[in-house]
C-alpha cells in the first residue's frame, strides 16, 4: 500500500449531506443521530477488505486512521484477528521450520516447549502476552520452575534458554504479520556463574590415561587434540591420515531417539594434528582393522557411550587427585597446553573447530596473559632502544 486508500476517511454517523435542487449541500440529522459513537474511521487494507472502528471524537477517528495507514506504508502493520492465536499454536508452528536443524537442536527445543514453556503460555492469544505478566513468569522459573521437582528452581543456563525459545516463537509471529510488537524484547535474564576451567599438566593427562586402562588412547586423543568427545566417538579407523585426524561428524545423545550420528557442532570439517608419540599408539589401536570401522567402540559394538567411559574414567581422575573431572574439561586442556606451546588464537581456534577466534578468544584469552607480559616487556626495550637512539642524534 503505497498511500492512503480512496475509501479511508472520518465520517458523521450522526448527520449526512443533502444536495439541494439549487446544488447546495445541507447537513441534516440521520437515522443514527444520537445513537452509539458518532464517528467512524475506515479504510481499505492491501488485501482489499475494509476496516473501521468507530469513536466518541473526530480527533480520536482521525488519529487512529493516520496510525493504521502509516503502519501499512512501513510495513508494521498487522491483522487484529491474526493476533488473536494461541502462543501454543504459533509455537507449533514454529517448530515446524526447524526441520532441517540438528536433531539435538530440536529435541532440546521441544523439551523446552513440553516441560517449561507451554503449561503457562500454550492458550493465551500473542496478543495477550503482556511484558510484566512475562518478566514476572521468567524470574520465576529461577524459583520453581522444575516440572520434575516442585519447588525447585531451574538453573540460570536454563532459563534463558527458555527465554530463547519464547524469543524466537514470537519474533516468528511478528515475522508472520501477526504481531506488530515484541512483547518480550528487553527482559531481565539471570546471570550464569562463570564455571571455573580445569587445565591438566602434560604429567596429569598420561597418568589419567594410563589409569584409565583401554580408553588410553582415546584420553590422549581428547587432551591432545582437542576434539569433542561426540566427535571422537564418530571417528572411522579411515579419518586417521599419518599425523593427522579428519573430523567431519559426532554423535550425539537425542532424547527419544538414543545416539544419533550427524555433523559436527559448528557443520564444519577440520583437519588437526596428531603429536608423534600418539600416532604409535593410534596405529596400534586400529591394528588391521577395515577403514569403516569405529576408531573407539563399546564392548557391545556401536559407539562407545559417555556413560561406559565414565566407568573408568571417574576412578581414574579420583586416583590422580583431580576429583570430579570430565571428558569435556580435556577440551580445556587441549587448548591450554596448545597456548603453553605458543599457539597463536587463530591455531587454536582451527584446533577446536570453534566458528570464530572471538569465541575462542572470550574462553581461553586468559590464557594469554603471559605472553601480555612479555610483550610489554618487549614493547619497553624497543621503546627505551629508541629513547637513546634519539637522545644521541640530538647530540
Amino acid at each position: 500500500m503505497s498511500g492512503r486508500s480512496r475509501r479511508s476517511g472520518v465520517e458523521d454517523l450522526w448527520f449526512r449531506s443533502v444536495r439541494q435542487p439549487d446544488g447546495s449541500t445541507v447537513r441534516v440529522p440521520s437515522k443514527r443521530n444520537g445513537l452509539g459513537s458518532r464517528w467512524r474511521a475506515r479504510y481499505v487494507d492491501d488485501a482489499g477488505r475494509e476496516r473501521t472502528k468507530a469513536f466518541g471524537r473526530k480527533s480520536d477517528a482521525q488519529a487512529w486512521l493516520d496510525g493504521e495507514t502509516a503502519d501499512h506504508v512501513t510495513g508494521v502493520w498487522t491483522d487484529p484477528k491474526l493476533s488473536a492465536v494461541t502462543f501454543g499454536v504459533m509455537a507449533e508452528a514454529w517448530i515446524k521450520t526447524k526441520a532441517t536443524r540438528s536433531p539435538k537442536t530440536v529435541a532440546g527445543y521441544r523439551s523446552l516447549l513440553d516441560t517449561v514453556i507451554l503449561s503457562r503460555w500454550s492458550d493465551v492469544e500473542l496478543r495477550a502476552i503482556a511484558f510484566e505478566d512475562y518478566q514476572v513468569w521468567l524470574t520465576g522459573l529461577s524459583v520453581d520452575g522444575s516440572s520434575k521437582r516442585p519447588g525447585a528452581g531451574l538453573s540460570a543456563s536454563r532459563v534463558i534458554q527458555a527465554h530463547q525459545v519464547v524469543d524466537q516463537v514470537v519474533r516468528y509471529a511478528i515475522k508472520a504479520k501477526r504481531l506488530r510488537v515484541n512483547p518480550v524484547d528487553d527482559v531481565e535474564l539471570p546471570r550464569k556463574a562463570e564455571a571455573e576451567k580445569r587445565y591438566l599438566t602434560h604429567e596429569q593427562l598420561h597418568r589419567l590415561a594410563v589409569a584409565a586402562g583401554r580408553f588410553r588412547t582415546l584420553i590422549l586423543v581428547l587432551g591432545y587434540c582437542g576434539l569433542r568427545y561426540g566427535e571422537a566417538t564418530a571417528l572411522r579407523v579411515s579419518d586417521v591420515d599419518g599425523g593427522k585426524i579428519n573430523v567431519s561428524k559426532s554423535v550425539t545423545f537425542v532424547t527419544g531417539r538414543g545416539l544419533v550420528e550427524g555433523p559436527t557442532k559448528g557443520k564444519t570439517n577440520r583437519t588437526v594434528p596428531v603429536p608423534a608419540f600418539l600416532s604409535k599408539l593410534l596405529a596400534t589401536e586400529i591394528g588391521d582393522r577395515a577403514g569403516e570401522a569405529l576408531l573407539f567402540e563399546s564392548r557391545r559394538g556401536g559407539w562407545l557411550t559417555v556413560g561406559e567411559l565414565r566407568w573408568a574414567f571417574d576412578p581414574a581422575a579420583t586416583a590422580i587427585g583431580v576429583e570430579g573431572l570430565t571428558p569435556h574439561e580435556l577440551r580445556h586442556t587441549a587448548a591450554s597446553l596448545a597456548i603453553a606451546t605458543g599457539a597463536n588464537i587463530k591455531v587454536v581456534q582451527r584446533l577446536l573447530g570453534h566458528k570464530t577466534a572471538a569465541l575462542t578468544l572470550d574462553r581461553y584469552g586468559h590464557l594469554y596473559s603471559d605472553d601480555l607480559d612479555a610483550c610489554a616487556v618487549a614493547l619497553d626495550a624497543a621503546a627505551t632502544k629508541a629513547t637513546r637512539t634519539t637522545a644521541r642524534g640530538a647530540l
